[in-house]
């Protein structure tokens, strides 16, 4: 998965809609639809605030990325 569905993922299993993950985090709506869709990208100050909000490690919204790495 990419970092926007990984986003998306843990946001939905947090309970969380899109608005209320925007505004807890510190940005628009239309830019978390862009991250969640992979148009856009997580700075990393933003992937740590998203990783606070939704209570994991910035590592669970890099998951399979960082598993790409250790392969390739």
């Amino acid at each position: 998965m990419s970092i926007g569905a990984n986003t998306r993922r843990l946001r939905i299993e947090a309970g969380l809609t899109q608005a209320t993950l925007a505004t807890q985090i510190g940005i628009g709506t239309s830019m978390l639809c862009q991250i969640e869709r992979g148009t856009k990208t997580l700075t990393l100050p933003l992937a740590a605030e998203v990783a606070r909000v939704l209570d994991c490690s910035i590592y669970d919204l890099l998951d399979e990325e960082v598993s790409k790495c250790k392969t390739a």
